[in-house]
């Protein structure tokens, strides 16, 4: 279990503050307004109200004992950079923070940020490529050009081996988990016979997976 600090508890702060406690983490959300605190008290681990402009707040909350701190201030933008200042002169080196600007963003890269986070932006670019590629359930980026994909196996593909599926002539595409009804295997082989609605989790290069993801779905 890993320990986190969320500060700043609106949409984006609470959201992720629930996903990981929701994930077995320990959270500490910090909040200057005390009915947000209230509001989530249940749920964190542990909840405090603070100006994190004021330095010597920052230092009574024993941060270095976190493996991060997510500075998920919103719109005061000035508040959100004082208080990595104020980190980074407390020796807190692992530190995410929420932009809301490309002036905040290069403010936050000049101060060695370790990640700068744009949710709408982010978010924004992988609802277009969901738009853009609806027969795949979800992705991640590893960069490079390539991706991790989730598809469903279409009822046609019933019955047919992996291979007659994807392209294996130069390896273009990897199956590295088909998941059917609470059953995981694992790299699974070519002659592996497929069942409508698998679940297939691939690996390759996005062109590659252009060409195989619709004759999946």
């Amino acid at each position: 279990m890993a320990q986190f600090a969320i500060i700043g508890l609106g949409r984006f702060g609470s959201a992720a503050s629930r996903e990981l406690l929701k994930l077995g983490h320990s959270v500490l959300g910090v909040d200057i307004d005390q009915k947000t605190i209230d509001r989530y008290a249940d749920e964190l681990s542990r909840g405090i109200i603070a100006d994190v402009t004021n330095k010597a707040a920052l230092e009574e909350m024993g941060l270095e004992n976190y493996d991060t701190v997510l500075i998920a201030i919103g719109e005061d933008v000035q508040a959100s950079l004082v208080c990595v200042v104020h980190l980074k002169a407390l020796g807190i080196q692992n530190i995410w923070v929420k932009a809301v600007s490309h002036a905040q963003h290069l403010i936050l890269s000049k101060l060695g940020v370790q990640r700068i986070i744009h949710p709408e932006e982010e978010m924004g670019i992988r609802v277009a490529q969901m738009l853009s590629y609806p027969m795949v359930n979800d992705y991640i980026s590893l960069g490079n050009g390539e991706f991790v994909v989730e598809i469903t196996a279409s009822p046609h593909l019933e019955g047919q081996p992996l291979s007659s599926a994807l392209t294996f002539k130069n390896e273009s595409v990897h199956a590295l988990v088909i998941k059917r009804r609470g059953q995981t295997f694992i790299r699974p082989e070519h002659d592996f016979t497929l069942e409508a609605k698998d679940i297939l989790v691939l690996f390759g290069a996005l062109p590659a997976l252009r060409t195989i993801a619709p004759k999946l779905n």
